[in-house]
């Protein structure tokens, strides 16, 4: 299984955008709710959600879509130091419960809360995000760098509730 990503003219700023509820863009994003240590965040500008968390370690993880029909993003943060380039692409392999799943992700510096830096993968493929309601652990394995965990306790109802709140945005 593959995440088929679509790397367009708005990479950039679905990246940007992934990372509004923790950067001084913050004021585009408004609360929309919390579930289990998850918040659901409207984007004002892009009329699309985002569901984000923050680890014991100051680790964030967001998940949302982007304005491009059909295109999903998962963006992992850290204030860790990292090799971590802006705009750099390097391939990722994420395992997901039993299924491994190929991607890009693109480097993230500077432009987010500062001390963060990390990376954001696009997808067109709605199985990740299934996948990633089901399970409590995501392995990460970036093409140049060590794997890493990301803990997915509550994207079950955090996704739901990500999934109604787009719901709204769109007027269905």
């Amino acid at each position: 299984m593959r995440i088929s990503t679509k790397f367009i003219a708005t990479c950039a700023v679905a990246a940007t955008a992934a990372f509004g509820a923790t950067t001084a863009m913050a004021e585009k994003f408004v609360g929309y709710g919390k579930v289990e240590g998850w918040n659901v965040y409207v984007d004002t500008e892009q009329n699309t959600c985002m569901i984000e968390t923050k680890d014991d370690f100051d680790n964030v993880v967001q998940m949302g879509m982007t304005k491009e029909p059909g295109i999903a993003y998962i963006g992992v943060f850290t204030k860790e130091k990292t090799d971590i380039k802006k705009g750099d692409k390097q391939g990722v392999a994420i395992l997901i419960g039993e299924e491994l799943y190929f991607g890009e992700a693109t480097g993230m510096r500077g432009n987010i809360t500062k001390g963060y830096s990390g990376g954001v993968v696009l997808t067109d493929n709605p199985e990740v995000f299934d996948a990633i309601a089901k399970e409590y652990t995501m392995t990460v394995f970036p093409e140049t760098s060590y794997s890493f965990f990301v803990d997915l306790t509550g994207t079950y109802k955090a996704i739901e509730m990500g999934r109604k709140c787009m719901s709204e945005q769109q007027g269905s």
